[in-house]
Order: C-alpha cells, then structure tokens, then sequence
C-alpha cells in the first residue's frame, strides 16, 4: 500500500498545503481521529488562536502517538475554525507541523460547542507502507 496524491490537471490546482484526493490501496490499519478540541492535558484553554492552534495539534500527535502512527499517516484533514480571518493563521500552523505531507484537506467555517474554542479539527490516519 501506498499514499498517492491525486491532482489531476483538469482540476485547478490546490492553493494549499493539500491534494485534492489521496489514494491509499490496501491499508494495514486505518485511524479516525474525533473532533479535537483546543484543551490541553490539564483542562486548560489557551487564549489566542495561535496557541489552541498548537494544542489540537499536539493533542491530534498524541493521539497518533498511541495508535502507533505519525503525522505522515494522515490522509485527510478537516478543520472547524469559527472566523474565517483565521484561515491563514490555521494554515501556516498546519504547514509547519504537516510539512511536505500533503493529505486531503477540507476547512469549514462554523461555530463549536464551546464559544471558548475557536477550532476544532478531525482527522484520518492509515497505516501504509511508504
């Protein structure tokens, strides 16, 4: 099994850190990873964006951690922000700790649960070989 971006040139290209579909044939395992809210291991809330941001990050690695897996499994991402004014903060973050990687991405503007969150993000992993 392995992970192949589909970007075909009949469909304008991403503007992103992202493919437009990621084939996975065949895969050993497969992760499906809740919606991840911005609260660290001790219950705390960060107040900017930037730093929740780090949290479900963090918190999305752990859970990739325990699973066996790392970030180069994902193959899907989607991200609830609530203000759209947050959508380049969210992608610089998302480049940094995603890298060259490239999974499958959607980003939804909406509101969360908490009015303390400001986004939550889901993802997909699989275990594949690369």
């Amino acid at each position: 099994m392995s992970f192949t971006a589909h970007n075909p040139p009949t469909v304008s290209a991403p503007i992103g850190s992202y493919s437009h579909g990621v084939e996975i044939r065949n895969p050993k395992r497969l992760l499906f990873i809740s919606g991840t809210i911005p609260e660290a291991p001790d219950g705390q809330i960060p107040p900017t964006f930037e730093a929740q941001c780090d949290v479900v990050w963090d918190n999305i690695s752990a859970i990739l951690q325990s699973a066996g897996m790392g970030i180069e499994n994902v193959v899907k991402v989607t991200t609830f922000l609530t203000h759209a004014d947050q959508v380049p903060s969210n992608g610089e973050i998302r480049r940094k700790r995603l890298g060259n990687h490239r999974p499958a991405l959607t980003v939804i503007i909406a509101q969360t649960l908490d009015s303390a969150w400001l986004l939550e993000i889901e993802a997909i992993a699989a275990e594949y070989e690369k």
